[in-house]
């Protein structure tokens, strides 16, 4: 990409905030971003070859939505913990394996998308995001929902498409949680914990694609009170 295309980018985006460059090929996060640290809101680079984010990515304390899908990223710096505004983070189809701490640092941040990594357990140190409100981490390779989900403050977790064998039933303890989707894991009936249907407020659990069908549900114990939330939100909406 020529340099002076970049440079019309540049000048539009600090006029506006917003700084948008998909599907460019790019190699690396644009050094000349820098000038921009005390403008942008707003960065898009989807679709590029990125496969690191610098450690000036800190720098962009005004930053509210980085969106960084369909990259090479293998790892995120600690810098990235200094975006106090940051309400919304989108790293799909990346190659992460793990998630730094930092990310717990992120005190504003409402969505967290990390569908299509390499993820091999649910990312810890996410508890004192009190704003979290979605988790996307389906299409990875977590094989278990462990304990300390019941930290998460999210409203959704979407754990679609992992390979998902173990539910804790600490899950019921997520005061927040209104929708768990966990279709297409490797998940047996007897691997649900029953505290989800009777004492959470859990009110759409989604269960295509695992190892039962899905209405033998129906026989579990306080299955009609899940339902009795089901319908009750399903009227809220309708």
């Amino acid at each position: 990409m020529g340099n002076s295309a970049l440079k019309a980018h540049l000048e539009t985006s600090q006029k506006t905030g917003v700084f948008q460059l998909t599907g460019k090929g790019l190699p690396e996060f644009p050094e000349e971003l820098q000038r921009l640290t005390g403008n942008l809101r707003t960065v898009d680079l989807s679709n590029n070859k990125i496969e690191a984010l610098p450690p000036f990515i800190g720098n962009f304390l005004h930053l509210k939505s980085l969106t960084i899908n369909a990259n090479k990223l293998t790892s995120l710096p600690s810098e990235l913990g200094k975006l106090k505004k940051l309400e919304t983070l989108s790293l799909n189809g990346n190659q992460l394996q793990t998630l730094p701490a930092c990310v717990g640092q992120l005190k504003a941040l409402r969505t967290l998308s990390l569908s299509g990594n390499q993820l091999r357990e649910l990312p810890g140190g996410l508890g004192t995001l009190r704003h979290l409100d979605v988790l996307d981490v389906s299409k990875n390779r977590i094989q278990a929902l462990p304990a300390e989900v019941a930290e998460l403050q999210a409203i959704e977790i979407n754990l679609n498409q992992n390979q998902i064998s173990m539910v804790s039933p600490e899950v019921s303890r997520c005061q927040r949680l209104k929708v768990l989707r966990l279709e297409e894991n490797c998940l047996e009936l007897t691997s649900i914990p029953i505290s989800i249907l009777t004492d959470s407020q859990v009110s759409l659990l989604s269960l295509e694609g695992n190892l039962f069908e899905v209405k033998m549900m129906r026989d579990l114990e306080g299955y009609d009170k899940y339902m009795e939330r089901f319908t009750a939100t399903k009227k809220k909406f309708a």
